[in-house]
């Protein structure tokens, strides 16, 4: 019995040293853990896609934001283990970019990597792009990430700013700005106006794209809707001169190209000038104003508008209104034509008499068919069609 009860004693203080170193060991490692990181001041470090838990470690190490990679992937695997034994979800470090504050400990730099709190960047897409106009904008966006291979149909994707983390990948901001569309769009629909010209989503995004292209910076664009929808009552085309650019250019147009009187004249599938009621798609992406405003025009009898000059429309009841309207519009446009011809001729005269002639880059300014008028502030023109 004595030799049993040595072994017995033996054994329990194996055990208890054991605990002891063990217990020592984790309160170093803990200290360890939670003691503040060697980084002098706050940077921020990008984590790629696809990196494992020891290439994550190497990163953080060489850019001085912690001092070893043992005791950080030490944490890692206890972490995880944890997770698994306590019957929750492992959580997994995420790609992005990251600032790292001054000082930051080992558990701060994980907790930081896995609830994924990376830097977050603005993505804005204006109002009124063609989905070609939004890829070549995401592709050229270089915090992004992956290739766009389809253009997304044209209206699908509403305007708007989104916040991402870097090394988003661009198929992921369409899905996002597509997304938005369809909540936006059913939205609206449900709460429309009565008895519009119009049956469908689809038709309602054509006609918000019209509105989009042909409102000003100071335009209501429920009083350019309002314009469309009595035309589309009456059976009038709406000879919206964005459609004749869309419909010779196509998704690539140039919204400040020249329009002649042969483009008005030539039929295509968008020129409303040529075809009755609206184009077969939307021109452009519309925003919110717009698509807003196409499902809730403005009640009013106006038939016509053309440009003020300022940045909007006069809009008319009547034809011979109209008329005098534009008659005002073309005054003013020549006044612009000629001013920007003065400075055109000023900036060449001081360029030639310069000393050491360099490169000039000179911007001529674009002059329209006067039965068309200037794309982004577009008049209507003065003849209608008798319906």
């Amino acid at each position: 019995m004595s030799g049993l009860t040595r072994l017995f004693s033996g054994l329990l203080t194996l055990l208890f040293v054991t605990m002891i170193s063990v217990a020592g060991s984790l309160a170093l490692f803990h200290q360890a853990v939670v003691a503040p990181g060697p980084l002098p001041e706050a940077r921020n470090v990008i984590i790629p896609p696809g990196d494992s838990s020891r290439m994550i470690a190497e990163r953080l190490e060489q850019q001085g934001i912690i001092s070893g990679q043992t005791i950080f992937l030490a944490q890692v695997i206890s972490a995880n283990a944890l997770a698994r034994l306590g019957g929750k979800p492992q959580r997994h470090m995420k790609a992005g970019e990251y600032e790292i504050e001054a000082n930051a400990s080992i558990q701060d730099v994980i907790r930081k990597l896995t609830e994924g709190r990376a830097l977050l960047y603005s993505v804005t897409i204006p109002e009124g792009l063609t989905s070609h106009e939004i890829v070549r904008r995401l592709t050229n966006d270089s915090d992004l990430s992956g290739t766009i291979n389809q253009v997304p149909a044209e209206g699908t994707m509403l305007p708007e700013t989104f916040k991402v983390p870097r090394n988003t990948p661009r198929t992921q901001v369409v899905t996002l700005l597509s997304k938005e569309l369809d909540e936006y769009l059913n939205e609206r629909w449900e709460g429309r106006a009565a008895n519009l010209p119009f049956s469908t989503k689809a038709e309602a995004m054509v006609l918000a794209s019209l509105i989009e292209k042909e409102s000003g910076p100071n335009d209501d664009p429920a009083q350019i809707a309002g314009v469309f929808v009595n035309r589309l009552r009456k059976g009038m085309r709406l000879q919206s001169d964005p459609t004749i650019l869309y419909g010779k250019h196509g998704p690539s147009v140039n919204w400040g190209a020249k329009i002649f009187r042969s483009d008005i004249k030539r039929k295509t599938a968008y020129n409303t000038y040529q075809i009755d009621g609206l184009p077969p798609t939307p021109i452009c992406n519309p925003g919110r104003k717009a698509i807003a405003s196409a499902l809730d025009p403005a009640k009013t009898e106006n038939l016509y508008f053309v440009a003020d000059g300022r940045g909007g429309h006069i809009f008319s009841k009547t034809l011979a209104d109209h008329e005098r309207a534009v008659r005002d519009w073309r005054k003013i446009e020549r006044e612009i034509r000629r001013k920007a011809a003065a400075k055109e001729a000023s900036t060449t005269a001081a360029a030639s008499s310069a000393v050491a002639p360099t490169l000039i880059n000179t911007k001529t300014t674009k002059t329209v068919d006067v039965a068309a008028g200037a794309a982004g502030d577009i008049p209507l023109p003065v003849k209608r069609p008798k319906r």
